[in-house]
């Protein structure tokens, strides 16, 4: 008896124990029917057994279902019961402790650790779908899109005023090549009408006047050192000179002095002489204007002899006129030909043969048209720094009694080609 009155105890108590035990997590209701169950079978135990006073289980029966064993078994159930309703989550709190707390995976260390792995037990629908809800990707404010727009907008301005700049850049680059394009074309176009406008004008002149050539009455200037018996001076002293009449050139221009005439070059003009080195660079022979120019005298120079350095200039242009092939010099196929060392000049007062002495090409200078000098000491000294600049030996002494001409023209927009020769023959007129 007492045997079977523990074993039903134990077996009570294990049921309580159970509930109790399974409270802790999430209860279902198993929990509660199992508890309902022993209560009916103890009631019909106690209904059936209570009258067999015979029976040895009676007093088992009867301490069991006594009032005061009753009220402990109550109290123990509703302890239980009670204690499985307050660890039963209400949704309130399910749901607030799902957007407070997140679930943290085990890592493998602590996996390997434990042995015992609780079961998590999934939410209801209503938990789920309120989850759901608040994990959505939060949509962008009204402010954050108006910022985006706005950047958006000032990233588009920002292209807009780049490629504005690009193309007012390519604009300006453009219009710049046209202007220049204009620009040049224009200059080409009247250095053409220039160049023609001379050309007929020197075919006029050519045609106009006759040159003569004789060797009348002509003196030799004196050499003051011994000139060798195989240098070509004494050729060159042999030659004719040239005898110009100026009156159809005085009635064209009457400030004109004297013709010019350099072999190997295309040099045979009638030179002038204003009242400044400036007005016959732009103006022709005929006192036109024109970019082509012409030759002309130094103005401190005198017409009616020659200083000790007489200078003629005139452009250096490129279609050979003018001084234009003043350039030819500077070529060892000019400077071998000894025909070529020899400049003839004609005046109204004097005929006279120049001999070539020193050619060269010097960046834009003026030490080499001095025209008076203090001494002939003086004089010596500035010829034999002509001599030295020359990219020619020639053969010829130049003495402090002598007398030079000089020819000066544009090789480019920095630099000078110059020709100097001295006075070997003339007569006068």
């Amino acid at each position: 008896m007492d045997e079977k009155k523990d074993n039903i105890i134990k077996s009570n108590n294990q049921c309580i124990s159970k509930t109790s035990s399974n409270s802790k997590n999430y209860p279902s209701r198993e929990v509660y029917q199992r508890a309902k169950r022993m209560e009916a079978s103890h009631r019909m135990v106690s209904r059936s057994k209570s009258t067999d006073k015979d029976d040895p289980l009676y007093d088992l029966y009867k301490e069991i279902h006594s009032p005061s064993s009753k009220k402990s078994v109550a109290k123990e159930s509703t302890k239980s019961i009670k204690e499985v309703k307050s660890n039963i989550p209400d949704k309130k709190s399910t749901t607030k402790t799902t957007k407070s707390t997140k679930v943290e995976l085990p890592t493998k260390k602590t996996t390997s650790k434990t042995t015992k792995v609780e079961k998590v037990e999934p939410t209801t629908k209503k938990r789920t779908t309120k989850s759901t809800k608040e994990d959505k990707v939060e949509l962008p404010s009204k402010k954050s899109t108006k910022k985006n727009k706005e950047e958006k907008v000032t990233t588009v301005t920002k292209r807009k005023r780049k490629l504005n700049v690009k193309n007012l850049i390519l604009l300006l680059i453009l219009f710049a090549s046209i202007i220049s394009l204009i620009y040049s074309s224009v200059n080409t176009y009247m250095w053409y009408l220039d160049s023609k406008q001379t050309s007929e004008l020197n075919d006029e002149i050519q045609d106009a006047v006759d040159i003569k050539e004789g060797d009348n009455n002509s003196e030799i200037i004196e050499q003051e050192t011994d000139v060798p018996k195989n240098n070509p001076y004494w050729d060159y002293i042999k030659m004719n000179l040239i005898e110009v009449d100026f009156a159809d050139l005085k009635a064209i221009n009457n400030e004109t002095v004297g013709w010019i005439q350099v072999n190997g070059t295309n040099i045979n003009y009638p030179f002038v002489q204003g009242k400044n080195n400036k007005y016959y660079l732009t103006h022709t022979f005929d006192k036109s204007h024109n970019a082509a120019g012409w030759v002309f005298m130094d103005y401190r120079n005198t017409k009616d002899g020659f200083n000790k350095n007489t200078i003629l200039y005139a452009h250096g242009r490129k279609d050979k006129t003018m001084f234009g092939s003043l350039r030819n010099i500077l070529k060892s196929s000019w400077y071998n030909n000894k025909d070529n060392h020899i400049i003839k000049l004609s005046t109204e007062y004097q005929n006279s043969l120049w001999q070539v002495f020193s050619v060269y090409r010097i960046p834009t200078t003026s030490d080499y048209i001095e025209t008076d000098f203090k001494s002939d000491e003086d004089f010596k000294e500035f010829v034999d720094m002509l001599q030295a600049r020359s990219a020619f030996k020639f053969d010829t002494t130049v003495s402090g009694s002598d007398k030079i001409l000089t020819l000066s023209t544009c090789y480019n927009d920095n630099d000078k080609v110059v020709m100097h020769a001295k006075l070997i023959k003339y007569t006068n007129r």
